[in-house]
């Protein structure tokens, strides 16, 4: 599972890999992952590969930012290509999907963490 989420949302990204890794899951976080001296591409394509779900963290800063859509956007061309891969919206600290995904249901965290929470360990869970 690969979380997707902007700089400034660093914290709260965290604390919710957190929650996904203690409910048994492997979690891809960027802070987790890449190392000084890594390669940041390498690192992202080597998590979004294997990844089964990408976990988009909807933003007040938005979902725009360049690193962000690098990651959200293949996925989709994966998915509707037809692999076995999902991305799960989550409202991290508000803001919007992107129209391409705006149907999508979102796991709203802002109003109720654990819920929040739950509700996308139920939709991986499926």
């Amino acid at each position: 599972m690969f979380v997707s989420h902007r700089g400034v949302d660093a914290v709260p990204a965290e604390r919710l890999a957190n929650d996904l890794k203690a409910a048994g899951h492997e979690v891809w976080l960027d802070g987790w992952e890449i190392a000084v001296g890594d390669s940041i591409v390498e690192k992202m394509n080597a998590g979004l590969t294997a990844a089964d779900y990408v976990v988009l963290c909807l933003s007040t800063a938005g979902v725009d930012a360049p690193w962000m859509l690098r990651e959200w956007a293949p996925t989709v061309a994966r998915w509707l290509n037809g692999h076995s891969v999902r991305v799960l919206p989550a409202v991290l600290t508000g803001g919007d999907a992107p129209a391409l995904l705006a149907d999508l249901k979102a796991a709203d965290l802002t109003a109720d963490w654990d819920s929040g929470v739950a509700a996308l360990l139920a939709a991986i869970n499926r």
